[in-house]
């Protein structure tokens, strides 16, 4: 691979254009948090079924988040990756709660790639304390990045959308964003925040043909998943609350891939009269 960063810090890997073929061929995708996890792997699959790739991610730690976030070699890996499956990749090292820094970092994935047709919201972190625990700092901080950084997200993609006639808005919830789950009180909060501004832009933006959907998984196995930890003493402290954390198929958690089939299936034309569906990916969680 090759990718070089510019004055901007934006790095691009160019691959050879040939005729590309798959579900989303031709199209450009925008993907948060894309450089590990559910991130790489929905700009992996998109990349493989024909779209080229606009990816950002913070690749820094973030004060009041416990575990380690991903790292600029884990960017690059993913454009790699998108390169390796045939795609052109554009990638930035951008915060999503910085507003004109996320504008500018897509605007310029659009000048190389020459359009946006598809964003997927997917940045976000996650933290475990009582309610009693959750103090202002880290409340801002989840609510900052999944939600606000949600929006940000939207709104830098929505003027290059409606410039290609089209498109579809696809922001990454979680199970946590139709039910109750204890001990993740920021976390659910933004996560129930993200389905409020699906349905308010589904309709909004319905008459210019731009389609706005969430998905919901239940527990990945993700690095921000493994980093945790102590959900499972917390559960066991309260076994009253355990049952909200079940799965009713048998398992236990999923791969990203099971998110990243989603969200294909959302960012391709056989989704066009689909919008302002909040689509469970759950194993049934939801269902209890």
């Amino acid at each position: 691979m090759t990718a070089d960063a510019g004055r901007d810090g934006v790095a691009t890997a160019d691959a050879g254009r040939t005729t590309r073929t798959g579900r989303v061929a031709g199209k450009v995708a925008l993907i948060t948090g894309a450089a590990r996890g559910q991130g790489r792997s929905h700009a992996v699959r998109l990349a493989r079924e024909g779209a080229d790739i606009i990816g950002v991610d913070v690749c820094s730690d973030v004060a009041g988040i416990a575990y380690p976030l991903a790292s600029p070699d884990d960017l690059e890996e993913t454009a790699r990756l998108a390169e390796e499956a045939g795609a052109r990749a554009v990638m930035a090292q951008v915060d999503v709660r910085d507003r004109d820094a996320l504008a500018h970092a897509v605007s310029r994935g659009v000048d190389r790639l020459g359009r946006l047709d598809i964003a997927v919201a997917n940045a976000g972190v996650c933290t475990i304390q009582r309610w009693d625990e959750v103090d202002p700092a880290v409340w801002d901080t989840v609510i900052g990045i999944n939600l606000t950084g949600a929006w940000n997200t939207c709104v830098a993609s929505i003027p290059h959308l409606l410039a290609a006639g089209k498109g579809s808005i696809i922001l990454i919830s979680s199970a946590a964003g139709l039910k109750g789950q204890p001990f993740l009180a920021p976390y659910v909060a933004s996560k129930h925040g993200i389905v409020g501004v699906m349905r308010t832009l589904a309709n909004e933006l319905a008459s210019h043909s731009i389609r706005v959907n969430s998905v919901h998984p239940t527990g990945v196995d993700t690095p921000m998943l493994v980093g945790l930890g102590g959900l499972t003493e917390r559960i066991e402290a309260s076994p009253d609350v355990g049952p909200l954390f079940l799965n009713s198929l048998p398992v236990d958690v999923m791969e990203p891939e099971d998110v990243s089939d989603a969200v294909l299936y959302l960012a391709s034309d056989e989704s066009r009269y689909v919008t302002g569906l909040t689509m469970t990916v759950d194993a049934g969680a939801t269902a209890r």
